[in-house]
Formats: structure tokens, C-alpha cells, sequence
């Protein structure tokens, strides 16, 4: 039976019944895998779980920016909930060395893949709730999702931002080229550079090049900032 007491440590939160985390923790493939019972995974909890977040997320937004208006507050929440955020997250807690996978699914790096991480995080919220209650799950999305909001969205931002003050600033072309791919077809790496004009100023690592794009943007706008 898989001990799930260091993840409980990690996320200061001690589960009163611990089959939800484990439902949290179970992929599809895993139950399939060991012939577990109908719904034995993390599909429906991950439904709840992406609710609960979107209504937290929401009422936090609504709060701390009073003059923002519908339409950014709506960007702004996109930003903060989208799979390559909440990945983010979940590596940070180590979400993944927790994840019941099927054996095809974790010699295929599942652990470490964006849409199950993501999808987990989300099950992750949703197993909180259940198990203490909305207090309990807002407390955890405002701890790991909802800080450095600023820092979050400008590096979401970042291809525009970049685009942005380099045209105000110098008036010259930004333009990214993959200098490199690593790693097997179903998890690959990708190594972009991006040039501004002919000068080459930084390099961004992802498992897409719009990632890996992305942060070479914000490794360029950090450099042009200090």
C-alpha cells in the first residue's frame, strides 16, 4: 500500500480519510491495470476538484483586483489555472513520485507529462475538499496557486510582453528558432533561442516549443528589465 504521509507533509494538509487522496492519486490506466472498480480513478474527482478551483480562484480575483474588469479578470484566472501553470505546481510538490500509473503510462514518463500532472493537481483539490470541506481547499489553492500572482502572469505573458517593448524600445524583430530536441518522441525537450534583430539573448527549455518559447521570453524580458 502506497505511503502518501510525505505528500500530506509537502502540502501542510493531514487527510482525516486517506482513500480520497489515493483516489486523487490513481490514473486511469492503474485501475485498469488492476481490474480496480468502476470510477476506482481520478476522472470525476478531478471534475470536482477543477470547480472548487475555479470558484476560489474567481472570488480571490474579485476581491484583490476591485477595478479590473470582467474580461481581464477572465484572462487573468485563465493564466493561473492552465495546465502549464498547475504542472508547474505540481512538480514543485512533487506531485508526480505519488501518481498510481499503469505501467505503460510511467515508462512513457508519465509522472512528469503536463496533462497528467495537471489533471492530478486538480483531483489533488478536489480530494481536499471532499475530505475537509471548502475551507480546507481554498486554504491549499491560495497557498500554491493563488501567491506571486504577478510573477505568474508575467511569465505567461511573456512572447507579448517581449514583443511589446522590444518594438517600443528598438524597433527591431524578435524571432525564435529550436536550436535543439532531446529526449524520446513522446516526451521530447525542446531548446529555443530567441533573437532580437540578428542578437541571440536567451535560451528557453520546454516540452513544447510554445513552452520552451515562452521561457526564453521571460529569461530575455528579465535580462532587458535588470
Amino acid at each position: 500500500m502506497k505511503d502518501f504521509s510525505e505528500l500530506e507533509d509537502r502540502i501542510n494538509y493531514k487527510f482525516n480519510n486517506i482513500n480520497n487522496l489515493r483516489l486523487a492519486m490513481t490514473h486511469s490506466s492503474y485501475a485498469n491495470e488492476m481490474n480496480m472498480a468502476k470510477n476506482a480513478y481520478n476522472e470525476r474527482i478531478e471534475f470536482l476538484g477543477d470547480a472548487v478551483l475555479e470558484l476560489v480562484s474567481s472570488e480571490y480575483l474579485y476581491s484583490e483586483y476591485p477595478d479590473m474588469k470582467e474580461g481581464n479578470l477572465s484572462k487573468l484566472r485563465a493564466q493561473l489555472v492552465c495546465e502549464q501553470s498547475l504542472s508547474a505546481i505540481a512538480r514543485s510538490i512533487d506531485l508526480g513520485k505519488n501518481l498510481l500509473l499503469g505501467k505503460g503510462e510511467e515508462a512513457s514518463n508519465g509522472k512528469d507529462r503536463d496533462s497528467i500532472l495537471c489533471d492530478a493537481f486538480e483531483a489533488l483539490i478536489g480530494a481536499i475538499f471532499l475530505d475537509g470541506g471548502y475551507e480546507s481547499a481554498a486554504s491549499f489553492i491560495k497557498k500554491f496557486v493563488l501567491t506571486d500572482v504577478e510573477d505568474k502572469t508575467f511569465y505567461m505573458d511573456s512572447k507579448t510582453s517581449l514583443q511589446e517593448l522590444v518594438q517600443a524600445r528598438y524597433k527591431l524583430p524578435v524571432t525564435y528558432e529550436v536550436i535543439d530536441e532531446k529526449g524520446p518522441e513522446h516526451e521530447k525537450e525542446f531548446i529555443v533561442a530567441v533573437y532580437i534583430g540578428d542578437k541571440k539573448m536567451a535560451v528557453g527549455k520546454g516540452h513544447s516549443k510554445k513552452s520552451a518559447s515562452k521561457d526564453a521570453a521571460y529569461k530575455t524580458l528579465i535580462m532587458l528589465k535588470d
